[in-house]
């Protein structure tokens, strides 16, 4: 068993799979000789050599068409995007050409590649650094989301990822990139995409988050320990295609359900929860679904940047506010 953090996660996952399967490259904005900006690419270059670990130009539109043309012709490309907040200038390339290919070319082709990105705040940074852009990336038919919240499953899931057929947008929560270690098994393993995880079982509420969140509200049970209050965690993992059976069921158990993300409020992956629970688990429900999000804003400039983030304190209020409802 190998100790790591998230960061350790990712770049184990690169270099275990490189070993594997020789179709797969590496390359970003600093991801080759510098090992990216976090250094989640470290060591790559040294070990497998500058044709499959190199350094591009600042022009993601390049970096994402590039990674296009390789996986049509039988590579693999693993793109780093140095910051969510940066991924616009390609995100035409994402919507017109990544997410639709295989439909367009009625499966004659898929495009095997993966887009990595760290996103959210926490961190002090400026907006483009700190935004949580899940929605965008959730809303377009063809693409796969997938975002961590440990070194176990950021481990797994990367490795399904890689090995997926078609594409798969990764985001990873860099707010909790060094913030704690796993023991993380040394044989082969994948985690499933698509599939949700229940963290903490609970009976009396379901609160469902992931990425950087999921410590969160781990964070605010510490702070209700007392309540008498049973909270089932389930940390969603993938956020296109999500787990709804999961969540459905786990509704059906406790009849209350709280979303937990970092995303701004208005038409986020939060309100398709609560829709989906609307319209499968209405007469189970004790108390009316609720989201806890971030304010429809865009991200504060650090010294204002803790009124945006949602904190355990929230959190635990919200939770027992829920609870306290009578059906």
């Amino acid at each position: 068993m190998a100790l790591l953090n998230i960061l350790e996660a990712v770049n184990k996952a690169l270099e275990t799979e490189m070993q594997k399967d020789p179709s797969i490259v590496v390359y970003g904005e600093d991801a080759g000789f510098e090992g990216g900006v976090f250094r989640a690419t470290a060591g790559l270059q040294k070990q497998f050599g500058v044709d499959r670990v190199f350094d591009v130009p600042i022009a993601e539109a390049a970096i994402v068409g590039s990674a296009i043309g390789m996986a049509i012709n039988g590579l693999k490309p693993v793109v780093e995007m140095q910051f969510s907040g940066f991924m616009f200038p390609g995100y035409n390339q994402i919507v017109t050409h990544v997410a639709r290919f295989r439909n367009r070319s009625r499966s004659k082709y898929t495009l095997p590649l993966v887009i990595r990105m760290p996103y959210g705040g926490g961190v002090k940074a400026l907006e483009h650094h700190s935004e949580s852009l899940e929605t965008l990336f959730a809303h377009i038919p063809g693409l796969k989301l997938v975002i961590p919240s440990t070194p176990y499953d950021t481990l797994g899931l990367l490795r399904s990822a890689m090995r997926d057929p078609d594409p798969v947008i990764f985001m990873e929560p860099k707010r909790i990139y060094r913030a704690f270690k796993q023991e993380v098994p040394d044989e082969d393993y994948t985690v499933p995409i698509g599939k949700a995880k229940v963290v903490i079982p609970g009976k009396d509420i379901t609160v469902v988050a992931w990425g950087a969140m999921v410590r969160e509200v781990e964070s605010a049970l510490k702070l209700i320990e007392n309540d008498n209050i049973s909270v089932e965690v389930i940390d969603l993992r993938t956020i296109a295609p999500f787990d709804r059976e999961t969540i459905v069921e786990s509704v059906k158990k406790t009849g209350r359900l709280l979303v937990v993300h970092e995303a701004v409020k208005s038409f986020g992956p939060g309100a398709e929860i609560v829709a989906t629970v609307q319209e499968k688990a209405f007469y189970y429900l004790a108390a009316a679904p609720k989201r806890l999000t971030a304010p429809d804003i865009t991200v504060p400039l650090p010294k204002g940047e803790h009124h945006f983030m949602i904190d355990p304190k929230q959190i635990a209020l919200e939770i027992r506010n829920i609870v306290s409802m009578k059906a």
